[in-house]
């Protein structure tokens, strides 16, 4: 299967030279990440909303080796938050935080990354907003959680994002479902060991249908990060069946993928949330997206072939 080979090549500093220094990558690049400051997003985002799509936005950027690197991270939100506030945009955009970014896997990384999001949380609760926490690879979820339950003390609203393929996520899903949450399901875009994750897509999407069950059926907020077009429409009848209205749940999407059918969502009524990514440190990002969807790896390679 290309997809693990993929998140395989998404750690190697060669394949980054490599992919980074072709002349096609960039314009195939931006079909995903529309910008590489605040700046140049800041537009998009006003083009989504004024579409009558919601947006959460990722400053990308995981593999930081210094404490002088999480705090520019921190520093990149609050600056994100400014903008956004001075633009009256906080009602319609949100952020998605790794943790990586903010220093999680230094030494003291879980102090650390604590104390970078927590005041990025507070300004974006200072202008109507909020912030969710991106789930990476296994070996991180136990710290990610627990900074999710001590941000959740003072700002409730803050959300966190589980993966289906993963063995614990039923048991995570249970616990989360509670009053006041919100919690985005994925099917999950890490290599993950057979020992602690789904390997077949069959498994993954029944577990996806399990647990966003769960939380349909539990108190929390709902969000349902999927593009399969069956899991949308299984995720519509669980909601039916739940008895949600449809601001009692939402859908998200990656920007630059299957854009009609977010415009198509938003118009039956449903709240659809665009996941925007922008910033220098694409590359990451840039290989998961190719590895979570066969389509996206022929968009790219074709682009290639077309430009040599």
């Amino acid at each position: 299967m290309l997809g693990p080979a993929i998140l395989a090549a998404s750690r190697s500093d060669k394949m980054r030279r490599i992919v980074s220094a072709a002349p096609v990558t960039k314009p195939v690049v931006n079909r995903f990440i529309p910008g590489e400051t605040v700046d140049q997003v800041i537009p998009i985002v006003e083009d989504l909303t004024a579409k009558g799509l919601e947006v959460t936005l990722d400053v990308v950027g995981e593999d930081i080796t210094t404490v002088e690197q999480s705090h520019a991270a921190r520093d990149a939100y609050l600056e994100l938050i400014e903008q956004l506030a001075h633009l009256g945009l906080g009602e319609t955009a949100e952020m998605s935080v790794k943790l990586s970014m903010f220093g999680q896997a230094l030494e003291g990384g879980h102090e650390l990354a604590l104390a970078n999001v927590r005041p990025v949380v507070e300004a974006a609760a200072a202008i109507g907003t909020t912030v969710t926490l991106d789930a990476e690879d296994h070996t991180t979820l136990d710290s990610m959680f627990a900074i999710h339950e001590e941000l959740r003390r003072d700002f409730p609203q803050t959300g966190c994002v589980i993966q289906a393929y993963l063995f614990r996520t039923e048991a995570d899903a249970r616990r989360l479902a509670a009053a006041g949450s919100r919690v985005r399901i994925v099917k999950g875009a890490y290599k993950e060991p057979a020992e602690v994750a789904y390997q077949d897509k069959a498994e993954i999407d029944k577990a996806y249908v399990r647990i966003l069950k769960i939380l349909m059926e539990g108190e929390g907020y709902p969000m349902i990060g999927s593009h399969d077009p069956r899991l949308i429409a299984i995720g519509q009848e669980l909601a039916r069946q739940a008895g949600r209205k449809l601001d009692e749940y939402e859908f998200q999407m990656l920007y630059g993928i299957r854009s009609e059918e977010h415009l198509r969502l938003a118009a039956e009524g449903h709240r659809m949330r665009v996941y925007t990514a922008y910033g220098t440190d694409w590359y990451g990002y840039f290989m998961r997206r190719l590895a979570e969807k066969p389509a996206n790896l022929l968009f790219f390679l074709r682009s290639m072939i077309t430009k040599n």
